[in-house]
């Protein structure tokens, strides 16, 4: 049977559904797509093919009699490895975990599971899900579908990868600097960072197998998929209270603002001298904003009432001490000889990681409190508009640079070497004021590189920012496949 496996998660559930294909069909071209195409791109890291198929061949039968599993049902999908499977490989990309096999699903996992959804394989993520590019010792380099000689980004990378190739219709990812985002972006996928604190991250590596504290950490787990309505249906299964508060706590996310795109009231961020834009980027983004007036919409460039670079400067004193947890101590002795040997005004970005990741508790809380003031600013922007538009990051994707020492590495933008960490400063916006944010791809760079446009709305608004993607998504298009892959 001939069957599509670029279109949308929600198409395709919907042919189960008719019965014009089957879910055992549907694993099987994936499983064959991954073997025509996954040495190339590397994205798909891990499969478990006989025990997806006799699910696959349970929810056929099911569904022969009328019975129905959720609404994911028969829906084959992989998971990023930095969330726990049961029985299957779950290493977080580090060698330390390589046989690391769960006894249980992580609870984001689960509850895909219980939706009917077959989970047949991880995607690849860069070691402990620690870097903006997806490479790891255990499974080696991940590639971009557009350009293998590109990275599809971090840490999310396999996930964006296998999607933008066809080898999967829908995955989970994570996100603590861009993670969901960035590879959404490279790669000319869907991503959704949600609001802080409405899906469970427990079960995702890091932190090590078996830590039970899944908060505090500003990390997120999030849906990245070929269209926003598979966003919204993968959302709408993943927000609920952690499994130990589901005793008396709920949660229903409110509808989106509006409807129509004409009555959504946007702000736009362009650029910023702070970490400047690839050309291409702020150019794309303007396209659509002019694309979008013309339509009649209120559009305003304007911003919270803070500035990207007091945002960026409060998120290195709280994001550190987080990614810290998990360095051996080793680097943590050579970061206090480097802040023993460093002036109180040094402000190179080694001295500031080093300073965020050993920072004092009582100045954590007190960086804390600033954040909490940029939340408030955010609020009272959002009285006034619906969505803010801006940059995901600063750059389309980039060629391999796998050089250890980060500091070392170099983007280029606008023909101008600027320091690696930029690639984070954009999406840390979404991250301190714990807001959620949907990427959605607008064209192509005149490199043929995907572009996405980063979409931020209030807290707990999270139906707000899918919505206006869908809605976008009619006025300068959506997910196209890459003209490589088979």
């Amino acid at each position: 049977m001939n069957i599509d496996l670029y279109q949308t998660a929600t198409g395709l559930l919907e042919k189960i559904q008719k019965k014009e294909i089957s879910a055992l069909e549907l694993l099987e071209v994936h499983l064959q797509k991954i073997e025509a195409s996954n040495s190339e791109i590397n994205a798909v890291v891990v499969t478990d093919a006989e025990r997806a198929t006799e699910r696959a061949k349970a929810a056929d039968e099911a569904l022969t009699r009328g019975e129905s599993w959720g609404p994911l049902h028969g829906l084959p999908m992989t998971v990023k490895d930095a969330f726990e499977v049961e029985g299957l490989a779950s290493t977080g990309g580090s060698p330390k975990w390589k046989d690391h096999f769960p006894v249980k699903n992580a609870e984001a996992v689960q509850r895909l599971v219980d939706a009917g959804a077959i989970v047949f394989g991880k995607t690849n993520v860069p070691l402990l899900s620690g870097d903006f590019q997806t490479f790891n010792d255990v499974y080696g380099t991940t590639n971009n579908p557009w350009d293998v000689t590109k990275t599809p980004g971090g840490s999310s990378g396999g996930a964006a990868a296998a999607l933008a190739a066809g080898m999967t219709p829908l995955e989970i990812g994570s996100d603590i600097g861009g993670s969901i985002r960035t590879p959404a972006h490279f790669c000319g996928v869907y991503g959704h960072k949600p609001s802080y604190g409405i899906i469970s991250m427990r079960g995702h590596i890091p932190p090590p197998p078996g830590c039970v504290n899944d908060g505090d950490t500003l990390s997120v787990a999030g849906p990245l998929a070929r269209s926003p309505e598979d966003l919204e249906l993968a959302l709408s299964l993943l927000v609920a209270p952690k499994m130990m508060d589901s005793v008396a706590w709920q949660m229903e996310l409110p509808p989106p603002r509006h409807e129509t795109l004409n009555d959504y009231r946007v702000a736009v961020w362009l650029d910023d001298p702070y970490c400047p834009v690839e050309r291409a980027i702020s150019d794309a983004i303007q396209g659509v904003v002019e694309k979008l007036a013309k339509c009649g919409m209120k559009i305003v460039e304007t911003h919270p009432d803070i500035s990207l670079e007091m945002n960026d400067r409060i998120f290195w004193d709280l994001v550190p001490p987080v990614i810290a947890t998990g360095f051996p101590p080793n680097v943590i002795d050579s970061m206090r000889k480097l802040l023993d040997s460093s002036e109180p005004d040094d402000d190179s970005l080694p001295v500031r990681q080093a300073r965020g990741a050993l920072i004092p508790h009582k100045d954590w809380l007190s960086a804390d409190e600033r954040r909490h003031r940029v939340r408030v600013k955010w609020h009272e922007l959002f009285h006034d508009y619906d969505v803010l538009l801006c940059p995901t990051t600063v750059t389309s994707a980039f060629e391999h640079d796998h050089s250890p020492d980060f500091f070392q590495r170099k983007l280029i933008v606008n023909g101008e070497p600027r320091p690696y960490f930029d690639l984070m400063v954009w999406a840390g916006l979404a991250i301190n004021a714990q807001l959620p944010a949907t990427v959605a791809p607008i064209g192509l760079s005149e490199d043929g590189l995907p572009v996405g446009i980063q979409i931020i709305g209030p807290y707990l608004e999270d139906r707000t920012t899918i919505k206006f993607a869908e809605l976008l998504e009619k006025v300068c298009g959506g997910f196209n496949q890459p003209p490589k892959i088979n």
